[in-house]
């Protein structure tokens, strides 16, 4: 298939600036994957889609406040760093705009001397390897102080408050975006499936920026996936086999706890099994799902990696007439957008 096959027509004025209140107020479409029929609901009906056995699997993955702005020690310039990725200890690989205030060896103080850092190196791709250096709070604490959530670039609002960009169970620091397929539970909705018998399970994977960029390739196929990293404990492990073994659901929150599972399940011969380690695999249609039988996701971006998964889950077909009649009842779309729930 062609990057072309996956583009739709969206106006500027459907793309969510701010997020919906309370969260699981946003409007849910209901797509049947095997009739292609669709159901116009809201987030918090999700509670009567759901039955006693099934299990939910979320990315407690939460985002660093990544965004921070500092000044170059000597000649006073400004800068912008967006950490992408932990290398090793305190150094990090960051975006850096302008690039050309940040050589080597160039210094640069962060929230009137919270931190500071030094960039050490340049990647291939220019990407900058800066050591920070900070007081006894250490790192994520000062990062808390001086750093702003990297909102996506679509997104021109700023955002009021640092939590609405975070999942109410996130809890491993290390995102660049937000799982945002997760945004739209409240604690008091997780309660309530709990107490249905909906069993919860957690992943944690690390959404990169990569996931933000488009497909340049004229065939999917020749699109080379970025790498992300995820963990999958021995309590999700067992708790999937439990639910599969007992003729229950298992449905992932989010295209990234789906792809933890899949790609966990491709290497072990079905199963999901206790994982560490990271993972670049590409779903698009004509994928075998080996986990999956139902996905909780927001709209995405024409021409994405995410619109090729839900595709390859959902149906080609379905899933582009369900974009079409989403763009004519005027859907939100992308971070803070609404949901769609696939069966």
């Amino acid at each position: 298939m062609k990057t072309k096959d996956f583009y739709y027509d969206l106006p500027k004025e459907l793309i969510a600036q701010t997020p919906v209140e309370p969260r699981d107020s946003s409007r849910l479409m209901i797509l049947d994957r095997s009739s292609g029929k669709i159901t116009h609901k809201h987030f918090y009906n999700i509670f009567d889609e759901l039955q006693s056995g099934d299990c939910l699997i979320l990315n407690d993955s939460r985002v660093l406040p990544a965004r921070i702005y500092g000044i170059k020690e000597k000649t006073g310039a400004h800068i912008e760093f967006l950490l992408l990725k932990q290398i090793e200890n305190n150094i990090w690989e960051c975006l850096a705009g302008p690039g050309k205030k940040a050589k080597a060896g160039s210094v640069f103080t962060f929230g009137d001397g919270i931190m500071s850092g030094e960039v050490v190196g340049i990647t291939n791709d220019g990407n900058r390897l800066v050591k920070f250096k900070y007081g006894e709070d250490g790192f994520f604490s000062s990062l808390e102080k001086v750093g702003k959530m990297p909102l996506p670039p679509y997104i021109t609002e700023e955002l009021k408050d640092k939590e609405r960009y975070q999942t109410v169970y996130s809890r491993e620091l290390g995102s660049a975006a937000a799982p945002t397929a997760g945004l739209h539970f409240t604690k008091e909705l997780m309660k309530k499936l709990k107490d249905k018998g909906v069993k919860l399970g957690y992943v944690t994977l690390h959404v990169g920026l990569g996931t933000f960029r488009p497909v340049k390739a004229e065939e999917i196929t020749e699109h080379k996936m970025h790498s992300e990293h995820y963990e999958i404990s021995p309590v999700t492990a067992k708790l999937i086999e439990q639910t599969k073994a007992n003729g229950g659901r298992v449905i992932a929150v989010g295209t990234t706890s789906c792809r933890s599972l899949e790609a966990c399940a491709s290497q072990n011969e079905g199963r999901v099994v206790p994982y560490v380690g990271s993972t670049d695999i590409f779903i698009y249609p004509g994928y075998d799902f080996k986990v999956l039988d139902g996905l909780i996701t927001n709209f995405h971006l024409p021409e994405s990696t995410l619109i090729m998964l839900v595709s390859a889950f959902a149906g080609y077909e379905n899933t582009m007439n369900a974009y079409k009649i989403a763009v004519e009842e005027k859907y939100r779309f992308f971070s803070f957008g609404d949901a769609m729930f696939i069966r």
